[in-house]
């Protein structure tokens, strides 16, 4: 197992990663536990406050019915016992105008009500004497449905109480209505004889009633009223029951003692909940159904679990900063690492910014690479003072070199009796050498350099007369380009006596130099004897070039490297050409 575990983190291809995957791992784990028990805990807590809000919601529409009864038996309290009502019900007067004065007042009474409480689908009375009211006064009875057998009328007129609430019925004694009601009735009693001799009604709105029972509940919960018999009062679903396409399990509910009680009914479990009325003695039951507090349990859970997958994304994204940041010295020390791969000591210093492990392995390293840094500068400068000496030795091979050729020249011009030339190319000798000790240097600008050559070929055209002629073409932008000092001449004299020497007219001598592919190129152009194939296989040998030429070329790689120096094209009987090629540097410093 340790070894599995092992061969798992070593799979991953940086410690950051592995940290932050092993945070993420860990955490993940941990919130998996957590989810686990919240759901649980969730789903629990769910149940229970579902049930006790259903508790509350239905006594809360218990109280209301309640209130909303209490204002109603209070509007009949004040119609019943009146005295507009019993005068014009039970008064004995022949006088029409008397009878309609109280009728009026009446109508007004009822007219008052009606306009002030819209959830009053009909009030009337009707007394046995055949006098009524209803409504608005310009309403009656349906003719074809006698009020006195009606059972409410019956249970009022006969019952002990003298007073009923029905349950929702269609009231189809009055022709305009035909609604769904409940009645609140109460019996009327003559002061005269002391008899019950009529009926006072107020129907009531099923909407009224259905407004008063409309607290929702969880999805598809519902809330209905049974009254002290176990009839339905009130069902929202009060067509379809009364059709047989729904059923409540009446008995079941009655038989509940305690706040709540679970039936189970096929597939899924009903919550009831019941609240009793003191004042109607109906039941207020409401319905939730188990699947729907489950519903909102996944609800809930599916929100953790939203909320967990944020929280895990912002745990990665901590993680992976927080294995950075300790990382981060290991990554500077494998950055540092290439840095000294590539020989740039001075870049791979770092910052202790730790005080632990990491810290103490990034100061030995700092110090580390400071020694190699040290002796490495040391290295390079025992190098450079070994090439500065080693060029200084080539320069003296080719000064001796140059001098005993001029200084032959001199003495054959002597001979020849041309004093004026020898004084005016000694002067040239001198002037060139000023310069050459004059400047310390080791590399100088292509301007020094031509410069120096043009004191060389005014010697050596002097020497020479009218048997060579020379051209210098010199692009400008190639003036401030660096070439090691004293490197053109021993070309221009190894083309001079080896190339133009043996024209027997006069020979040409050109001197370019130009930009190309980003280098500088310098050619070096005669049309003299030029070079067989095999000469021209063997030009650096020291045997066959002499000192001069193999010289210049082993400066020029030793100063540049082995990608630049001289290579030679050249025909028998055509001319030489001698390219010399330098890096550019110029406008790397001006960039710079």
């Amino acid at each position: 197992m340790k070894n599995n575990v092992k061969r798992l983190f070593n799979r991953f291809s940086s410690i950051q990663r592995t940290m932050m995957i092993s945070f993420s791992l860990v955490i993940l784990l941990a919130m998996l536990i957590f989810m686990i028990i919240a759901f649980n805990h969730t789903r629990s807590v769910a149940f229970a406050n579902s049930i006790e809000l259903t508790t509350s919601i239905t006594s809360k529409v218990n109280d209301n019915i309640d209130s909303y009864f209490i204002n109603m038996e209070n509007i009949a309290t004040i119609v019943t016992e009146g005295g507009e009502l019993s005068r014009y019900l039970f008064t004995e007067t022949e006088r029409m105008d008397i009878q309609s004065l109280y009728r009026g007042r009446l109508v007004d009474q009822f007219a008052t009500i009606m306009d002030t409480h819209h959830d009053i689908a009909n009030i009337a009375v009707i007394a046995d004497n055949d006098r009524m009211v209803v409504n608005y006064g310009d309403e009656s009875f349906s003719a074809f449905v006698d009020i006195r057998s009606q059972y409410w009328y019956q249970a009022t007129r006969f019952s002990q109480e003298g007073q009923l609430i029905t349950p929702t019925h269609v009231q189809n004694v009055i022709p305009s209505s035909y609604e769904w009601v409940i009645t609140l009735s109460r019996a009327l009693v003559n002061p005269n004889t002391g008899q019950r001799e009529g009926v006072f009604f107020i129907d009531l709105n099923f909407s009224s009633i259905s407004a008063l029972c409309s607290n929702q509940l969880h999805n598809r919960g519902y809330i209905f009223i049974l009254d002290n018999h176990g009839d339905i009062v009130y069902h929202p679903k009060q067509q379809l029951l009364f059709g047989g396409l729904i059923h409540e399990d009446v008995e079941k509910i009655m038989a509940i003692e305690a706040s709540y009680a679970i039936i189970e009914s096929g597939r899924d479990s009903i919550i009831y909940t019941k609240s009793v009325s003191d004042i109607t003695g109906w039941s207020v039951i409401g319905v939730n159904f188990a699947s729907d507090l489950l519903l909102d349990s996944h609800q809930t859970q599916l929100v953790y679990g939203v909320v967990s997958l944020v929280l895990f994304v912002l745990v990665i994204i901590v993680s992976a900063f927080i294995s950075r940041e300790i990382t981060r010295p290991i990554r500077d020390l494998k950055d540092a690492m290439v840095f000294v791969e590539h020989g740039e000591f001075h870049k791979a210093n770092i910052e202790v910014v730790a005080n632990n492990e990491l810290g103490s392995l990034t100061q030995s390293f700092n110090t580390m690479t400071k020694e190699i840094d040290h002796l490495m500068k040391a290295n390079v400068s025992e190098q450079k003072e070994k090439r500065r000496q080693e060029l200084r030795a080539l320069q003296a091979q080719i000064n001796p070199h140059f001098l005993y050729n001029t200084l032959d020249s001199i003495i054959w011009m002597s001979e020849a009796g041309r004093n004026d030339d020898v004084v005016e190319m000694t002067s040239s000798l001198a002037r060139l050498f000023r310069q050459i000790i004059s400047n310390e240097q080791e590399e100088i600008s292509i301007r020094e350099e031509i410069e120096y050559l043009k004191d060389y070929l005014n010697i050596q055209q002097m020497r020479y007369k009218d048997k060579m002629v020379y051209h210098i073409e010199i692009m400008p932008e190639i003036h401030e380009e660096r070439i090691v000092k004293f490197s053109l001449q021993p070309l221009v004299e190894n083309a001079i006596y080896h190339g133009l020497k043996y024209k027997e007219n006069r020979g040409e001598l050109r001197i370019k130099g130009y930009l190309a592919e980003d280098k500088v190129h310098l050619e070096i152009q005669d049309n003299g004897r030029g070079m067989d194939a095999e000469t021209l296989l063997h030009i650096f040998d020291e045997k066959q070039s002499g000192v001069g030429i193999n010289n210049i070329q082993k400066r020029l790689k030793l100063y540049y490297g082995a990608d630049y120096g001289i290579y030679y094209e050249s025909q028998w009987n055509q001319g030489t050409v001698a390219h010399v090629i330098l890096p550019r540097r110029a406008e790397d410093e001006t960039k710079l």
